[in-house]
């Protein structure tokens, strides 16, 4: 076997590496290693909160890592286990193995994304991927398959002199503004090269609202593809930003007073190859009546299904009027701003987007529960309530009550109490991941309460 140094001289580019690794055994991955010179095999993984976890191995562990025999200690891991029954196995998904477009300290790198499991080989169930895939089985019983798009936006920040974060912007520019103004051009360029050698098509690349923040679209997948993409954008935005000497944070309101970073979600039920269920040309809006229980299964649900999608104390700092973020439970065909818009294309294009959801939630959980909630509207063909095309913040009390506008909770704890209220939410995300989860937040939630802000001291310190 050659020694590193001899790989980095021998190995090839990556314009030849596949497009497509569906139904990939572990000779074909083995091979691709050898071929590309692969230095260390990252074995990626999330843990409850979202936070991208990893193992990295040198090729003499290869054949180990690719068989699913590697162990770690789950007990170190938020949300995992307790230490009393800490090893958990890491078994990787083959088609998600990619070699990395850039060397890290010359070295180069593939990653290869992991479903945890137990010791005894079966799935963990405080596992966020296994824990989508249980809702897609639930979803293909019932004869569909979700298609979801998501849109993650964040912002690009400056760092000091010894390189910690800052929340000073890179520039000043707005919505689709061009260089010079827009400053985040060149960064933009490179994270989409990257993508697309990472096998994403990435549809368009724009400066967002708000000065310094941005926004990358990629094309739409299943749910489990779409929650993959996610969690290696994020990983990699970061890592390009970093290398121009940038922070990029994903956090859903950094700065006050102006917008914040949404996650919009784009979601559709097909029944067949090139079959959308939610497409209906006949029907009023062009909906069929699965896309209508399928709405209303979200709308009667959001409020449960909150804390995770938008699973920070400082999510609820962006879900405040005024910045083009939902508050109110409502739907409409024409209204932009409404909890559930339903964007103009139809045919296989039909699909109603969520406008909840920040980009600082977990992907694999917060397409579960998304997924779970439609699912149930479905299930319990739940009539859908009028869609919403007035200005909602000029309606009398009266008027509200009248299209049953709800609006989200105020803040995370209230999100958590609509959590422990909302059994569909729970049994998706299963009694394991739920109480970990309440568990973490509310840990949050009284370390928040107990901190003594600058905000607190402005206010209070001279007055009283």
């Amino acid at each position: 076997m050659a020694t590193g140094r001899a790989r980095r001289a021998e190995r090839p580019g990556l314009d030849g590496f596949p497009t497509d690794l569906a139904g990939a055994r572990k000779g074909d991955v083995r091979a691709l290693t050898d071929r590309f010179g692969v230095d260390f095999l990252r074995l990626q993984f999330t843990d409850i909160l979202g936070i991208n976890k990893n193992v990295e191995v040198p090729p003499s562990q290869f054949d180990k890592a690719l068989d699913g025999e590697l162990m770690f200690d789950g007990s170190s891991i938020e949300g995992f286990v307790r230490i009393e029954e800490s090893d958990m196995l890491l078994r990787p998904d083959l088609a998600t193995f990619r070699v990395l477009p850039y060397e890290e300290q010359g070295a180069r790198i593939a990653r290869l994304l992991c479903d945890i499991h137990n010791p005894d080989g079966t799935p963990f169930d405080g596992c966020p991927r296994n824990t989508l895939k249980r809702q897609m089985a639930r979803a293909k019983a019932l004869g569909f398959e979700m298609m979801a798009g998501c849109e993650a936006e964040f912002f690009l920040f400056e760092k000091t002199a010894d390189g910690a974060p800052t929340t000073i912007t890179h520039d000043y520019a707005s919505y689709f503004d061009l260089g010079p103004v827009d400053k985040g051009e060149e960064i933009r360029r490179e994270i989409v090269d990257v993508l697309e050698l990472m096998g994403f098509e990435v549809e368009a690349a724009h400066h967002e609202v708000a000065p310094g923040q941005h926004e990358i679209d990629f094309r739409y997948a299943d749910a489990l593809t779409t929650a993959d993409h996610l969690t290696t954008f994020k990983m990699l935005v970061r890592q390009v930003a970093n290398r121009h000497g940038f922070v990029a944070s994903f956090m859903p309101k950094p700065i006050q007073d102006v917008h914040g970073s949404g996650m919009h979600t784009h979601q559709s039920l097909f029944s067949g190859p090139g079959v959308n269920a939610f497409g209906d040309p006949e029907a009023e809006f062009g909906l069929s009546a699965t896309a209508l229980h399928y709405i209303e299964g979200l709308l009667q649900h959001a409020r449960g299904f909150c804390a995770i999608t938008n699973p920070l104390i400082n999510s609820y700092k962006r879900l405040v009027p005024g910045f083009e973020a939902p508050v109110n439970v409502t739907w409409s065909a024409r209204n932009r701003s409404p909890l559930v818009r339903i964007p103009d294309r139809r045919g296989l294009g039909t699909r109603c987007e969520l406008r909840q959801p920040d980009p600082a939630a977990n992907p694999y959980l917060a397409l579960t529960v998304q997924m779970a909630a439609g699912l149930d509207g479905i299930e319990q063909k739940l009539p859908c309530r009028e869609p919403v095309n007035r200005n909602i913040f000029r309606m009398s009390y009266r008027d509200r009550r009248k299209y049953r506008i709800d609006e989200l909770p105020r803040d995370l704890h209230e999100a958590i109490e609509f959590l422990e209220k909302d059994d569909v939410v729970k049994a998706a995300l299963g009694e394991h991941i739920t109480e970990r989860f309440i568990e973490a937040k509310e840990k949050e939630i009284e370390a928040y309460n107990a901190y003594v802000s600058p905000w607190e001291i402005e206010r209070y310190l001279g007055r009283y």
